[in-house]
């Protein structure tokens, strides 16, 4: 779909004051402002993320009732069971919780439901099966909890006490638990509302640390250093699509060096070398497609204990062989995943009003539904609309929402709450149960929100520039700047540069459909060329001798020991044929 270009428009006072702090190309401090840096110390904290800079997490509600709760449990020897979810972000904020507490020997122990079999949260179910019987005391959700009332309940009838940190937007009626920490609830105001499950899990552990400090716990051991389990927070942060942003970045670009190091956890190294990935260039891009993908496969089509086991795995032969499962299994569920979008879209080419309508909402009995949150993401990518896709199974469905931005998914989910059974999640990414009675209702009105949320207007992607740049200015230095914005993510993407008038001196096919070129402007008086590429592009359009604008990400590619600029293509226009 053509994408709607729109340069940002920085304020130009700020520009100069932080280009002149900083003694910074002045298109380098135009990206800083685009981020909302406004004084050159808030771009040197941006630069320079130190753990130092992390707010206290103190201040986040009923985290002194969680951590007294938490100590008495250790005091008394308490059984603990650690409650989480069964994607990347559950998983590891489950296990920075479990390995904290492991590590002061406490008795704890960690649950993970099958996604199919049981579903998501905490249930009444999981009290009656798993707590009450093991006699466990304490149970601490992990990514989730906030929707559970009635689990929690029944937890307090038998006696046991819930802990719950979670992140996801949370309703009118909050549970009743001995500590309830989430960032987004309504009368939580700390600013660490981007924080992900693993986020709030991470400051429940500083906190916790605080607290045995203060009442001299350490006294005759070695406090855990936090510092080796921002590996697992980087993950978590990265898979959920957190912005990197705040703690978010500081603590991601901590388990990103951890990683690069060769300081990371044996699992995590093993399932790096099993995702063909070198270890000391890991970036967040290929965490988040490449890794992320892996240890979510668990979950959507097995169980997520996999990824559990691979991520407190010692033994490095017993984490080659549950990496390798987990690449075959990512193996099945990319083919899983083709097959529905294949089916769905033949069916939206024959039904062309389906395509054509503000959302697309679509059901179909056992479509697998571990995968249907990447289809509806990659149905947004390819359509730009709101999706809902859902699978029936016993005329119950259970589906997945995916947003594009200016429609929050989960308000809209929530003014539609009388035809559904259960919902939860972001303004991006929501899940949802639906009785299949109610689907086609349920699809009339979500539909027509979205319309009337957008308008009359044809709903187009938009493609943020960051500034227009000339070859000229494409420098060492800039390059050099550019990298010290990593890492990239939600809130802080790769630059966008635009560029006019530009020319093709050569071209080559690469793989299957890329394009790699070299380029140069000749309105900058110079034969200065570029090496560029253009991904998934040769089955667009048939390359001219030059484009009237390209717009492009700009970065260091290394090879053979070398280092040269190139320019990564995401959007360009055509010049017209006379």
């Amino acid at each position: 779909m053509k994408k709607q270009w729109r340069i940002l428009q920085p304020d130009f006072q700020r520009v100069e004051k932080i280009s002149k702090g900083l003694k910074c190309t002045p298109t380098f401090a135009e990206i800083l402002v685009n981020r909302e840096i406004k004084s050159v110390k808030q771009a040197l904290d941006f630069l320079q993320p130190s753990l130092k800079n992390i707010r206290p997490p103190f201040s986040l509600k009923d985290m002194d009732a969680a951590v007294q709760r938490i100590g008495k449990a250790i005091a008394k020897g308490e059984k603990i069971l650690i409650f989480g979810d069964y994607d990347v972000d559950g998983i590891t904020s489950a296990i920075v919780i479990f390995e904290f507490l492991d590590t002061i020997g406490a008795d704890t122990s960690v649950y993970l439901p099958h996604r199919l079999k049981e579903g998501y949260g905490l249930q009444m179910q999981h009290i009656s099966d798993i707590a009450i019987p093991n006699k466990v005391d304490l149970i601490i959700t992990a990514d989730c909890g906030s929707s559970s009332q009635d689990a929690v309940q029944k937890a307090q009838d038998a006696d046991i006490d819930v802990i719950i940190t979670d992140h996801h937007r949370v309703s009118n009626s909050l549970p009743a638990a001995e500590a309830f920490i989430n960032p987004n609830r309504p009368d939580c105001d700390t600013g660490f509302e981007q924080l992900a499950g693993v986020g709030v899990a991470f400051m429940l552990t500083v906190s916790l640390r605080k607290y045995l400090r203060d009442i001299n716990f350490w006294e005759t051991g070695t406090e855990p250093n936090l510092l080796r389990l921002c590996d697992l927070v980087a993950l978590g942060t990265i898979g959920d699509a957190a912005p990197l942003v705040a703690e978010n970045r500081i603590l991601t670009h901590a388990g990103i060096n951890l990683i690069q190091t060769g300081k990371s956890r044996p699992g995590l190294k093993t399932l790096i070398e099993a995702s063909r990935i070198n270890e000391a260039a890991v970036t967040t891009e290929n965490i988040a497609f490449r890794i992320v993908p892996r240890l979510n496969a668990a979950g959507r089509l097995g169980h997520a204990k996999a990824a559990l086991d691979l991520l407190t795995a010692k033994d490095p032969a017993v984490a080659d062989e549950i990496a390798q499962y987990l690449d075959e299994l990512n193996n099945v569920r990319k083919e899983t995943e083709t097959e529905i979008l294949t089916e769905i879209r033949q069916y939206l080419a024959k039904n062309p009003q389906e395509a054509g309508k503000s959302a697309i909402v679509l059901a179909h009995d056992n479509w697998h539904e571990g995968v249907l949150g990447i289809v509806a993401s990659r149905l947004v990518d390819h359509y730009y609309r709101p999706v809902v896709v859902v699978s029936i199974r016993e005329d119950l469905g259970k589906g997945s929402a995916r947003s594009i931005p200016g429609f929050d998914i989960y308000e809209g989910l929530s003014r539609c709450s009388c035809f559904l059974e259960a919902f939860g999640g972001h303004s991006m990414a929501a899940g949802l149960k639906i009785k299949k009675e109610n689907i086609e209702k349920f699809k009339e009105i979500f539909e027509a929100l979205v319309k009337n949320s957008f308008g009359p207007e044809t709903i187009a992607p938009e493609l943020l520039i960051d500034c227009e740049l000339q070859f000229n200015d494409i420098s060492e230095q800039l390059l050099d700047e550019i990298e010290k914005l990593r890492p990239f993510g939600a809130a802080n993407p790769n630059p966008v540069f635009m560029a006019r008038n530009i020319a093709v001196k050569s071209s080559q096919v690469v793989g299957e459909n890329h394009r790699r070129m070299f380029l140069y402007q000749p309105s900058s008086g110079t034969r200065k060329h570029f090496s560029a590429i253009h991904f998934n592009s040769v089955a667009d359009a048939p390359l001219p001798e030059s484009f009237d604008k390209i717009a492009f990400q700009l970065n260091w590619n290394y090879w053979n020991d070398q280092k040269y600029p190139q320019l990564v293509i995401v959007d360009a226009q055509f010049r017209p044929v006379a």
